[in-house]
């Protein structure tokens, strides 16, 4: 349970961090292309991943981002419900669910993939080296938007 926990976290994060980097002080918009060919470059180097494994791998790891990215989408219309309809918000999380299970049945469908493909102990790397990406690239975000001056004390 704390696991699928975890992965809902990620689902949302992935979601929400893309919307979040988008919103750059300075006016300076959102490059998913900067955005996934950063992600590729610090897996292929966290991963220590050779140009063969990389050329291998990454094709099978944007298809799975790529559907991944429909349920992430999916869950952007939820933050528009009228929370006094009691009807609605349980249809929300019911749907939220769905998706966030769906979104880690196609990660275990990829991992058993790259599986086929690398050793495991590469898979290993690819995941942490995505989790710790993910990170960085949120506290970066944050770290832009946190302004001192204003919360007040």
């Amino acid at each position: 349970m704390v696991k699928l926990i975890k992965i809902a976290f990620i689902a949302i994060f992935l979601g929400n961090s893309v919307e979040l980097l988008a919103q750059h002080p300075g006016g300076r918009m959102f490059s998913p292309e900067k955005f996934e060919a950063a992600l590729e470059q610090f897996i292929t180097t966290e991963a220590l991943l050779t140009p063969k494994e990389a050329a291998t791998f990454f094709p099978l790891y944007r298809e799975m981002r790529k559907k991944q990215l429909g349920y992430i989408i999916d869950q952007r219309r939820f933050r528009h419900v009228d929370i006094r309809n009691e009807q609605m918000c349980e249809d929300v999380i019911r749907k939220a669910d769905s998706n966030e299970i769906k979104v880690k049945e196609l990660q275990q469908i990829y991992h058993n993939k790259f599986l086929e493909i690398l050793p495991p102990s590469k898979v290993f790397q690819i995941i942490n080296a995505e989790n710790k990406f993910h990170r960085q690239a949120m506290k970066h975000v944050a770290d832009r938007q946190f302004r001192p001056h204003d919360v007040n004390p």
